[in-house]
């Protein structure tokens, strides 16, 4: 359900172009998840309920990365999960069931184990394995690396770097017998160094954790996106899409409206 001010707000969106979303974790029930990065079930129905009523189409990075008009004039959102944790078969059904796509962006290292890289709250239990993946692939979802380890990439040093580069995306090839092109940045965690080896390794784009538009950078290499996290409801969801940014409380956009004002006035 959604209140009819977010409603409102949301009647210009789609005017910058297309937005990402970047999920985790989707966990059964109604009730709202500790880790941050985790919805639940209700209320990740409740987003995609609300993309399709509102016309979203929803191509997955390499779709949209290959032709950005693809879509038309019309609204795009990109739905993107990190890490690739077990509960994703349950929302990989949810999108299927209402013809959406995603991408997901997997740890090559940790395929159908529990994740190698330190906890932080995280969800218990493995990732999905390669024949899971085949099968999402098979509906028409996009795989995508995220390195084999998880590692911060602006902290190894250039041999390091490669290796889950390249190891991951050849991993995933070897496993699903296509084409890898679309990466994300574990952590968000990039620079420029960073950015020529994923080119050079092959990949058509890649992702940060930067919230906006996504093409607000002008390269595939830092297609931007929004964070949908335990606390965003279908509401809070219409308004991130609306104005590109992860703090769409009230009082942050009350401050922005008298900021707005106190501009104009000025002018």
């Amino acid at each position: 359900m959604i209140d009819p001010l977010s409603k409102l707000l949301h009647a210009g969106a789609g005017q910058h172009g297309p937005v990402m979303l970047m999920y985790h974790s989707v966990v059964p029930g109604a009730g709202r998840p500790a880790w941050p990065w985790a919805v639940s079930m209700q209320a990740f129905r409740e987003q995609l309920d609300f993309l399709a009523a509102e016309g979203y189409a929803t191509p997955t990075m390499g779709e949209l990365v290959a032709a950005p008009g693809l879509t038309g004039p019309g609204r795009t959102a990109v739905i993107t999960f990190d890490d690739g944790y077990i509960d994703n078969l349950a929302a990989c059904d949810e999108l299927q069931r209402r013809g959406m796509r995603a991408t997901w962006f997997m740890v090559t290292g940790s395929l159908g184990k529990e994740p190698a890289w330190p906890a932080d709250g995280r969800p218990g239990g493995r990732l999905l394995n390669a024949a899971e993946l085949r099968k999402m692939q098979a509906a028409g979802m996009e795989i995508g690396s995220h390195t084999v380890s998880h590692a911060r990439l602006t902290e190894v040093d250039d041999d390091r770097l490669r290796v889950e580069l390249v190891d991951s995306k050849i991993a995933l090839e070897n496993a699903l017998g296509t084409a890898v092109g679309s990466f994300a940045y574990p952590y968000g965690d990039w620079d420029e160094r960073c950015e020529t080896f994923v080119k050079n390794a092959g990949y058509a784009a890649a992702c940060t954790t930067g919230t906006g538009w996504t093409f607000y950078e002008q390269t595939p290499y830092r297609l931007r996106r929004l964070t949908v996290f335990n606390t965003d409801t279908a509401s809070s969801l219409a308004r991130k899409l609306a104005f590109g940014s992860h703090d769409v409380s009230w009082p942050a956009l009350a401050g922005y409206w008298k900021r707005q004002l106190v501009a104009r006035f000025r002018s």
